[in-house]
């Protein structure tokens, strides 16, 4: 039997048995070093916060993955902010995990994929993201994807008293892609 996986853009408050499953999720990406941000994960309390608040930022959409109707990962769309009209064709994709027990379902791909779609239809012709140099697997899955690489900060984050460095992305969505007709079944 196949593993049933979706994505849906959250648009409203998070029912508690979700707001659990993403904290759980996030819980775990952060443990196994995929944290967005974060090293460590913060108490309990903090974690629900943070994503409740989420929900009330204006310019920023939160999309989960679920895996069997579970959410498992995550990722958010957000919009430059409105008196930058230099870079109002630019949006960023940023926080996105997938949690280490829902690997290898292409939960990341598809939630990539829901980003792109959504910023597509929201009328912006680049995507930006960044990621640490230590997350090959989405390194490679965003190159799969069409992302570019064109830059690396070496100082971008402290995690274990180390420096590790950061790699900056982007995508032009103006261009053809076989990509963006891909959705989650």
């Amino acid at each position: 039997m196949s593993a049933t996986v979706s994505v849906d853009r959250i648009d409203e408050k998070l029912r508690p048995a979700d707001l659990d499953d993403l904290c759980d999720a996030a819980d775990a990406a952060i443990r196994d070093g995929g944290g967005f941000g974060w090293v460590e994960p913060p108490p309990r309390d903090v974690m629900e916060r943070y994503w409740r608040g989420v929900l009330i930022v204006p310019d920023r959409f939160l999309f989960v993955a679920r895996l069997d109707g579970v959410i498992a990962g995550s990722a958010q769309l957000v919009r430059p902010p409105r008196n930058n009209e230099a870079q109002a064709h630019a949006a960023q994709l940023t926080t996105a995990f997938v949690a280490p027990w829902a690997r290898g379902h292409k939960l990341a791909r598809s939630l990539t994929l829901a980003v792109e779609k959504e910023a597509r239809a929201m009328g912006f012709g680049i995507l930006n993201l960044d990621v640490r140099e230590t997350q090959q697997a989405a390194l490679a899955m965003y190159e799969s994807l069409g992302f570019r690489r064109w830059g690396t900060h070496p100082y971008y984050a402290r995690v274990g008293g180390q420096f590790v460095a950061g790699h900056y992305y982007f995508k032009d969505l103006t261009a053809p892609d076989e990509q963006q007709d891909e959705t989650p079944r």
